[in-house]
């Protein structure tokens, strides 16, 4: 058991972590008026690639040689990290980020379903109950058939399916794999995919506003990453992991203030039901945990 000094401490590394990444939404989805989808991917990648690079290149994880029996286990996760990225983005540029981000907070809740399907670990009536709640919760933010449905919803939840492979594949990694060339071979792929793809748009004119947004994107997506691997390692990961919530309190104020959309009766209900069903699921894993 940690201290309460360690776990405020982590409490605050994962709110950083969470501000970094919903920044770093913000101004992906900036970007998205004047860069087109693989340009800016590309364009940020690259950013992030070089940065990564020096912080694997401090940690001496640069060049790693990956043992045989993680190979397959680290291609399906950088597969759904990739896949992830595409289709949250897609989600983002094309609806209110409030509603993309309430939905991608069910994924703690399907990585636990997840979890007892494929893996078999021993999930009980109360944690199903809170997944059944959680995703109708997610329904709610969805709204299908209704006259404020947007199909790029789907898009979030097939992120959320994506992110769940990542998270899978991830456990099954061995501990011989440092986290930061995982992350550096991710960024690579994922800017591979930018490049790739960006011939087929138009590539429109970068200025200085549209580097600024990509670059502060980069760091604000490297500062989420580095600041959630501080947090998992500083205090007890029940106390610390309900914190991933804070996103939503960026994603709604940014949602406001830079894009001037309000989030609606419906969405905040479905995102205050996803929050505490995910927040009841860590309760219960760390408590199990325990015994």
């Amino acid at each position: 058991m940690n201290s309460s000094a360690d776990n405020l401490r982590g409490a605050l590394l994962m709110s950083v972590c969470m501000a970094g990444y919903g920044i770093n939404d913000a101004m992906m989805k900036l970007a998205s008026a004047d860069v087109g989808f693989f340009q800016a991917l590309l364009v940020r990648g690259l950013f992030a690639t070089t940065m990564l690079a020096l912080i694997a290149w401090r940690r001496g994880a640069l060049m790693v040689s990956v043992p045989r029996g993680d190979r397959t286990v680290l291609a399906w996760r950088i597969a759904g990290e990739v896949g992830g990225t595409y289709c949250f983005l897609q989600a983002l540029f094309n609806m209110p980020i409030a509603n993309a981000t309430a939905i991608l907070q069910s994924m703690p809740l399907a990585v636990t379903l997840a979890g007892a399907l494929f893996l078999r670990e021993p999930v009980g009536w109360r944690r199903y109950s809170a997944i059944l709640v959680g995703f109708a919760g997610v329904l709610i933010i969805v709204r299908p058939g209704s006259e404020g449905f947007n199909a790029y919803s789907l898009w979030a939840l097939a992120a959320v399916c994506f992110i769940v492979l990542r998270d899978i594949m991830t456990r099954r990694l061995t501990a011989s794999i440092p986290s930061a060339f995982v992350a550096l071979l991710t960024a690579f792929f994922i800017t591979l995919m930018g490049a790739v793809f960006a011939p087929t748009q138009e590539w429109r004119p970068i200025g200085g506003y549209e580097i600024a947004l990509l670059g502060g994107a980069a760091c604000f997506l490297i500062t989420g990453y580095t600041s959630s691997v501080a947090a998992m390692r500083v205090g007890d990961i029940g106390f610390v992991s309900p914190f991933r919530y804070t996103i939503l309190i960026w994603a709604i104020f940014s949602g406001i203030v830079v894009f001037g959309h309000w989030p609606d009766r419906w969405t905040l209900i479905g995102a205050a039901i996803v929050v505490v069903t995910g927040i009841y699921t860590f309760y219960r894993e760390r408590r199990l945990a325990g015994r």
